[in-house]
């Protein structure tokens, strides 16, 4: 019986240490952030030294792009490793009362394969692919525990009367008339309680921050806040009207605000670090960091007074560099490579396959994405894409395509006459100088690629009336 009981004990430690020595994911997306909002990419104006340290430890990628230029279906082809012409949400679909068009049950998401690796999984922040109790709920799609804005139209006050906790409303000291409970700090704390309550097991931890989308506010005593008005010397603009809780909340200092509240991101971020440091967990952890979509002019907000786009054309909403190229960072020590620069080129649908290898899950056959691990760990011969694709379906619709240096963008998609634009990104990097109508072979090979790649969809909104 002692040794049953000796042999059970070793197993037991064996499993547990094995366990233990399972990488640790933690992955952070920024909403709005563009491309040259940190001072690692290039930032003049705003500090952000968490982030930009994980930059010093880690890779850093100078060509890589969100999902599309938009929120909700950017973040539909960050979980299930699909471009958007074929993951499930390809625009922001309201439902009423709360929340938006919920990803399908069948779908396989990130968190599903993490799941299935035997990992504890959590989202904190914003989710925007399902109503609560939907099969896009965020616990339907393999995650284990949800705190924050489960619809993408709440969390434009950041300030709000509730949040989610899972399926449970929590009603929060809130209205248009009283500021109290900043929902980022509310956030940020069960974000750290995960780690600690899940210190001793693997864990993806998906970091859905909201920070910074608008509108532009910030908790009382902000001290980035203060410290960024008198920095930028800015004198208060004069609201027009009173805030009814309606739309955006108006912000006498826009670029103080915008600042602080990158800032703000930035030192969340250090909090995260600071905590899996503490815990022991840093060197088995690998975190990433990118951005849902380029900067935003939204509630009052100025992209031009930051370069916001790092000097690409466009922002939210375009498919322009400006609008889907995004900071992305990866660090994990002693195995991803410190203080080095990549231009691989890649995309948010290269992150499943890419955590599917690292857990050692089967890739779904059907994803768009190529693994980076091969990059990421300086193992192997990384693989690289022959196109990347993109769709957007606000503003008469725009398609997207990048094949090697050359990018092709069409704006009022819906329109049979619109045109093919093509841009050379090794020396037009800023798309400023149309080559289609010298290059008509190599423009109508991007036109049909764009025609493959685009899968219809059963919502008509969806489907480009050319197509």
């Amino acid at each position: 019986m002692k040794k049953i009981a000796t042999l059970i004990v070793l197993t037991l430690t064996t499993l547990a240490l094995r366990a233990q020595q399972r990488p640790n994911v933690v992955f952070i997306l920024a909403d709005d952030m563009g491309y040259g909002d940190l001072g690692s990419y290039g930032q003049k104006l705003i500090q952000t030294p968490n982030i930009d340290q994980l930059a010093v430890n880690g890779l850093l990628f100078t060509q890589f792009y969100a999902g599309t230029s938009v929120c909700a279906p950017s973040r539909s082809s960050l979980m299930t490793g699909q471009h958007t012409g074929h993951t499930p949400i390809r625009g922001n679909y309201e439902i009423k009362p709360e929340g938006q068009r919920p990803l399908p049950d069948s779908t396989i998401t990130i968190a599903k394969i993490f799941k299935k690796a035997g990992y504890a999984t959590g989202d904190f922040g914003k989710w925007g692919l399902g109503f609560v109790g939907s099969s896009g709920d965020p616990l339907n799609q393999g995650f284990d525990q949800f705190f924050g804005y489960n619809c993408q139209r709440e969390s434009h006050n950041y300030f709000p009367e509730h949040l989610w906790d899972n399926t449970q409303k929590v009603i929060l000291d809130n209205d248009f008339t009283k500021l109290k409970e900043y929902a980022p700090e509310l956030i940020q704390k069960q974000a750290l309680n995960f780690i600690e309550a899940n210190k001793a097991k693997p864990f993806f931890l998906y970091l859905s921050y909201t920070l910074p989308h608008a509108g532009l506010q910030l908790p009382e005593g902000n001290a980035a806040f203060e410290r960024y008005k008198k920095a930028f010397n800015e004198q208060p603009r004069a609201i027009k009207k009173e805030w009814d809780g309606n739309g955006y909340q108006p912000q006498a200092y826009p670029h103080a605000a915008y600042a602080a509240m990158v800032t703000t991101l930035d030192t969340y971020v250090g909090q995260v670090v600071a905590k899996l440091k503490a815990l022991g967990l840093d060197k088995n952890t690998m975190i990433v960091f990118t951005s849902d979509n380029g900067p935003h002019r939204e509630g009052g907000n100025d992209p031009e007074f930051f370069n916001s786009g790092g000097g690409l054309r466009g922002i939210k909403r375009s498919l322009y560099e400006g609008g889907i190229r995004e900071p992305m960072i990866a660090c994990w020590p002693e195995k991803i490579q410190k203080g080095k620069r990549t231009d691989q080129t890649g995309a948010f649908w290269d992150f499943l396959p890419t955590f599917a290898e690292l857990v050692k899950q089967p890739v779904p056959a059907y994803t768009d994405g190529i693994s980076i691990l091969p990059l990421l760990l300086a193992k192997g011969k990384q693989k690289q894409h022959e196109s990347l694709y993109w769709e957007f379906h606000e503003d008469g619709g725009r398609q997207a395509v990048r094949k090697g240096k050359w990018k092709g963008v069409r704006n009022k998609a819906n329109d049979a006459t619109s045109r093919w634009e093509l841009y050379n990104l090794e020396t037009d990097p800023a798309e400023r100088h149309d080559l289609s109508a010298q290059q008509p072979v190599l423009t109508k090979q991007i036109e049909e690629i764009a025609h493959k790649a685009h899968r219809p969809s059963e919502v008509s909104e969806w489907n480009f009336k050319t197509n």
